[in-house]
């Protein structure tokens, strides 16, 4: 066997064992000289090698949630009940490994010209627990629950530019936007629009359309499913019985899963995952890079930041890497300048990584003729490392004659006290599946959220311009320039962006890095099985 069929073979195995996703096997095949779609060919043909096995008790030890958890979707806010929710209920939209939007109850869908208004098809021969078959209603209901003046669902505001939602007939729906976004489909794959029964509300019994029912809710100790035995997605809803154990310190968790008392776990701590990678009783799973989005932003209103060459010498002047070794523990990827990471179908992949160059920085900082200190913001309120960051930043910038003073200030009242009103503080972002949202909520001139205060109406005109566009190579080209104009001229330094490290038993298949969340989508019950 040459080299090359050996490497091939073995990257198959792993795709066949769940430990490879689609775009890892084509990256892969494409770097062994294979074209892309002879590799996913490929890769569907070996994926399905290895079915879903039926039957076992899953145990899952999460951070993420409390004792005030609910089941009403409107209150969702952390892992645990997005896991929990997705046990029992389905979403209008799935998204697949490499963060596509894809038919889940929405079985497709189309937009007219403008992208203004949509028809959807609902997914035909699905039934409720309760027996029911699901139909038009029981969408725009589960919609409706998030809409109007009274709700107070974190919903309500990415469904606000719906004007009008009808059923054209049980299996059909329409819907007409304020104005056109190419990327509604990617927003109603929110993970708290969930699909329940037409008038339903007795949120204590959960009826859905997934894969288990719901046998006890202990809020901050423990959720138990059972499979309903008629799931309609074909491999997926394996196991006869699954928990979830709220496990909040990350040292109690791994001690679990290293133990056998749970199968997996989310929120590994980065630096026990080295040692943790040598266990023979424990997979972990990385997602590189689609965690949170740390930064120090200026405000570019404010003096001495109005200054675009030393904002440009304090984006040089930071040693990314150093950070993420140091702090990180190798866990995360370099952050280029803006919120849009690698997975984004989006991301600007001509836009050359900043690096650490002392030299660039010293040139920029001297030509802003800036004099005196650079204070910057930051506190444990910000995220736990924020000041740990802080210092090895400090020490970066000494080596391009830039003296940074460092301020620690209370994490009490931080985000409420700091962020949006001093002119340089520490500032982390989640990730958001769609372009639009994160480039017009993080740098849009009309965002409460625009923390930079850097606001350009050339930049809103491509925002907008992108939205309804639906020629996805015109809409790559306009998101391109937006991220270059906001890494060349906004206020963001993005160092890095984490990675999401979850730890599986071994006999644990099915699983692999997702682009939204851990836990595969937090669709572990659903999609996992023993192998």
């Amino acid at each position: 066997m040459t080299e090359f069929e050996q490497k091939l073979k073995s990257a198959e195995a792993l795709a066949a064992r769940g430990k490879m996703s689609r775009r890892e096997f084509v990256q892969f095949a494409a770097a062994l000289g294979i074209a892309i779609p002879v590799a996913s060919s490929l890769f569907s043909k070996v994926a399905k090698a290895e079915d879903a096995k039926k039957g076992g008790a899953l145990v899952i030890g999460m951070e993420g949630g409390s004792a005030s958890d609910s089941y009403d979707p409107r209150t969702y806010a952390d892992s645990i009940m997005i896991a929990a929710s997705l046990a029992v209920m389905n979403c209008l939209i799935e998204f697949d490994d490499a963060g596509n939007p894809t038919p889940e109850l929405f079985e497709s869908w189309e937009a007219k010209p403008g992208a203004a208004e949509w028809v959807f098809n609902v997914r035909k021969g699905v039934k409720f627990s309760n027996g029911k078959e699901l139909d038009a209603d029981d969408i725009i209901y589960s919609i409706g629950l998030h809409r109007g003046a009274d709700t107070k669902s974190p919903a309500k505001g990415i469904l606000e530019p719906i004007t009008e939602i009808k059923a054209l007939s049980p299996t059909q729906i329409s819907m007409t936007l304020k104005e056109g976004n190419a990327d509604f489909p990617v927003i109603l794959g929110d993970y708290h629009l969930v699909v329940v029964p037409k008038d339903f509300n007795d949120w204590s019994k959960p009826i859905g359309t997934g894969a288990y029912t719901l046998e006890s809710f202990e809020p901050g100790v423990r959720i138990v499913f059972k499979n309903r035995g008629d799931y309609w997605k074909p491999n997926r809803g394996n196991f006869d019985t699954v928990e979830i154990r709220y496990i909040q310190d990350a040292a109690a968790r791994t001690a679990a899963l290293q133990s056998g008392e749970v199968h997996a776990v989310n929120r590994l701590d980065a630096r026990t995952v080295d040692l943790l990678m040598q266990d023979e009783n424990v997979k972990v799973v990385r997602t590189k890079g689609t965690g949170n989005r740390y930064c120090f932003v200026s405000r570019v209103t404010m003096d001495p930041f109005t200054n675009k060459d030393l904002r440009t010498a304090l984006k040089y002047g930071i040693d990314r890497e150093q950070i993420i070794q140091s702090v990180f523990s190798g866990y995360a990827v370099p952050g280029n300048d803006h919120t849009l990471d690698a997975l984004n179908p989006f991301y600007n992949t001509d836009l050359p990584q900043r690096a650490y160059d002392p030299d660039k920085a010293a040139f920029h900082f001297k030509k802003a003729g800036i004099s005196g200190k650079v204070e910057l913001q930051t506190s444990e309120g910000a995220w736990s490392s924020a000041v740990d960051c802080a210092s090895i930043y400090q020490e970066s910038l000494k080596k391009a004659g830039i003296d940074l003073t460092v301020n620690k200030v209370s994490g009490d009242g931080y985000w409420d006290n700091v962020w949006l009103k001093v002119p340089f503080c520490a500032v982390y972002w989640g990730r958001r599946m769609s372009a639009d949202a994160t480039l017009s909520q993080v740098y849009g001139s009309a965002s409460d959220w625009n923390d930079s205060d850097w606001r350009k109406p050339e930049f809103d005109k491509i925002i907008s311009a992108a939205r309804i566009e639906l020629d996805n190579a015109k809409r790559k080209e306009l998101y391109f320039k937006a991220q270059e104009m906001i890494s060349d001229d906004g206020g963001m330094i993005c160092f890095a962006i984490s990675d999401y490290l979850d730890g599986y038993s071994p006999k644990i298949a099915g699983v692999a890095p997702h682009a939204r969340y851990d836990l595969a989508d937090q669709r572990l019950a659903e999609k996992a099985w023993f192998a």
